[in-house]
């Protein structure tokens, strides 16, 4: 990481680009503290490093000590699961290896692997364990940023009089005033679909133009069949939360999604590979339709 001595503060970390804008200069103490907490995250649960937690699972499964984060995260799975019929899976690590986003980033595809279907009976996360009855990579991608980037901001927030914006490419989250944000056009990074202002919130993305490779691979994979969406090009959700908003937008891609966003309360927008654009009935984004 490099940090400047402004209130901007940009850095890379856990393979995308972070950054960081303060009212006023965060002390250096408190920029070591955010570095910690990141490295703390990515050991424990990136699939890309051979010494994390989840590749040590991944080997021979058994169990470790419950990580922090695990319960928040599993427990949102869980839900995002059960509303998308299984579309969405934490087991879902090897059938993203083996499409080619290995941890080699080798983007060779050996085919469609479909992740386990009966992961909540593989995987436990209770009584201060998490634990796998068979070797299986666990993949948080589905919310795991948008749980960090809470984390940071939480972090930062009491050291800062004013507004703080954390942005880690496309999960947003923002406290002490308004920051507007252009929803970037998902086939061409010049244009925007529309702007959406984030207040005291946060607003998560994702997209099948980013993390793509070879004849039309990209890291939106149903956990059913190993094979990538085709429907939906790119989602936007607004939270209370960065995780939240981080799981409805990964939820968005499949059946389910839309009614997920409505009991958790969340605004969305969403664009189809055919160009339409759909939106939950109180969003406020302003929209170029």
């Amino acid at each position: 990481m490099t940090a400047g001595a402004d209130t901007r503060w940009s850095f890379s970390a856990i393979g995308t680009a972070w950054e960081i804008q303060t009212a006023t200069p965060l002390p250096a103490a408190i920029r070591e503290s955010v570095r910690d907490l990141i490295d703390a995250f990515d050991r424990d649960w990136s699939r890309f490093r051979e010494d994390s937690l989840v590749t040590t699972l991944a080997r021979g499964g058994g169990a470790v000590p419950t990580p922090p984060d695990a319960a928040a995260m599993l427990d949102a799975y869980a839900e995002l699961s059960a509303a998308t019929a299984g579309a969405v899976n934490p087991l879902v690590g090897d059938a993203l290896a083996g499409r080619g986003y290995d941890p080699g980033y080798g983007f060779i595809d050996h085919g469609a692997r479909p992740a386990p279907g009966d992961w909540t009976s593989r995987l436990e996360w209770s009584g201060g364990r998490l634990g796998l009855s068979s070797p299986a990579m666990i993949d948080v991608g589905a919310l795991g940023k948008g749980r960090l980037v809470d984390r940071v901001l939480a972090e930062i927030a009491p050291w800062v009089d004013g507004r703080v914006v954390v942005d880690a490419s496309g999960d947003l989250a923002v406290r002490g005033g308004p920051e507007r944000v252009g929803l970037e056009h998902p086939y061409d990074p010049r244009r925007a679909i529309g702007v959406w202002e984030v207040t005291d919130a946060a607003l998560c993305a994702s997209a099948i133009n980013r993390r793509a490779w070879g004849d039309g691979l990209h890291h939106v994979l149903d956990a059913r069949t190993g094979q990538p969406v085709r429907t939906v090009s790119a989602t936007w959700a607004l939270a209370a939360d960065a995780m939240t908003a981080d799981a409805v937008a990964t939820a968005l891609f499949f059946e389910g999604g839309p009614e997920l966003a409505h009991r958790w309360g969340v605004h969305w927008v969403r664009m189809t590979t055919d160009g339409r654009v759909e939106w939950s009935p109180d969003c406020k984004a302003e929209l170029f339709t």
